[in-house]
């Protein structure tokens, strides 16, 4: 049963973190007549334009956290970003609240050393051979122990920031640098990865909801940096490989537990799988879904949280999504070019809305369909190139 927004009865989701892919849930929670409280550390924050109501708190303070928290009084706890006080989730967990998918999912996950011990030392999952660092030091020691080239990453961080691939000796000081100015809340520990030669990585969207356990078609991807550029659906497989990779993430996801979409990030080579990443909400990866499938990962976590059935996921046409990113930084915006984006056949476009930018910043995405992924991420790839981003201050 769902209650009114805004009557005292109402059914009420705080999100906490309030980017581009909040957007998408606030919107969709909106449409099943959800009242939504959205939370972030700046105001107008892309997903603040779209709900009932807003804050500006840093989740990093426990007492801000919490004073908002006892203020709304949310039916749901949903997190969206790293950049949160996890372990005071727990406490709330403990007193009642429900927190998507689980408190300790989400404690998990937003540390790179918890989720990846849980992988491969727990499960016994295939992943990359690694090693932890909490200083210069220790650092250089890893690098030696995993060998050249390595993949450096710090445990807390989130859309590629501080994450490098180490080729050279020579290197291993500036990615130490890299990693610490990267880093997410108040940590200070790497993690240095095994580079894997692998074919291509995809993600796998996991949705677990009250009657068991759905899989999305995987999405391929490509990363600049460590950040998403461009994506695509569905991902040509072996048979073998999906089997593994489902397996895998069946696995990660039920220890996890809790109701929600997870993007499950895995490296493939041949029928060969290795688990790499989790996140406990929705994917950037995954905006190709608002075009590719019969529900988009947006609103399949909406249900999933709700309670409410999840049927079977159906890929409607090859389709493609690529990045619109800012080149400069700006206090306000405006956007040009739309006409010859969206003069793109099969194309859209999703405009996020942030009221500022930086250089590399996403700003939006177009989302393409095709006769095949070729052809989709050709005509994405036009499109958003097509869209130019201009000062307006």
């Amino acid at each position: 049963m769902l209650g009114t927004p805004l009557k005292k009865g109402a059914t009420k989701i705080m999100l906490l973190g309030s980017g581009e892919l909040g957007k998408e849930v606030v919107i969709e929670a909106q449409r099943l007549g959800v009242e939504v409280v959205a939370v972030d550390r700046y105001a107008d924050a892309p997903a603040m334009q779209v709900a009932h109501r807003s804050h500006v708190i840093s989740m990093l303070d426990r007492e801000a956290l919490d004073r908002i928290v006892r203020l709304e009084r949310p039916d749901y706890i949903v997190p969206e970003i790293e950049a949160i006080d996890t372990p005071y989730l727990l406490e709330l967990e403990e007193e009642g609240f429900t927190v998507i998918p689980t408190a300790r999912a989400t404690n998990l996950t937003m540390n790179r050393e918890g989720i990846r011990r849980l992988a491969a030392e727990e499960l016994g999952l295939p992943t990359a051979a690694y090693r932890f660092a909490a200083s210069l030091e220790e650092f250089r020691e890893a690098v030696a122990a995993i060998g050249l080239p390595c993949v450096v990453k710090p445990i807390m961080s989130s859309s590629g920031k501080g994450q490098s691939l180490v080729r050279k000796r020579s290197e291993v000081e500036a990615a130490w640098t890299y990693a610490m100015e990267g880093s997410r809340g108040a940590s200070d520990t790497v993690i240095v990865e095994e580079f894997i030669d692998f074919d291509y990585e995809i993600t796998l969207l996991t949705v677990r909801h009250k009657e068991g356990t759905r899989f999305c078609p995987p999405i391929g991807h490509v990363q600049i940096k460590g950040d998403y550029h461009e994506s695509w659906q569905p991902m040509a497989m072996t048979p073998a490989a999906l089997a593994e990779s489902r397996r895998q993430a069946r696995a990660v996801t039920d220890a996890l537990g809790g109701r929600g979409i997870f993007g499950v990030e895995l490296f493939i080579k041949g029928d060969r799988v290795w688990f790499s990443e989790v996140s406990p909400r929705p994917h950037d990866t995954g905006m190709v879904t608002m075009v590719s499938q019969n529900m988009s990962e947006f609103e399949l976590h909406v249900r999933a949280i709700l309670g409410l059935p999840v049927p079977e996921i159906v890929n409607l046409a090859p389709a493609a999504s690529h990045v619109i990113l800012a080149e400069k930084a700006a206090e306000e915006v405006a956007f040009d070019g739309l006409e010859k984006a969206l003069s793109v056949h099969d194309t859209k476009l999703r405009l996020f809305g942030k009221p500022d930018t930086r250089p590399g910043r996403r700003m939006g995405v177009a989302l393409s369909l095709g006769a095949g992924t070729d052809e989709a991420r050709h005509r994405a790839e036009e499109a958003a190139h097509a869209v130019r981003i201009l000062s307006a201050s």
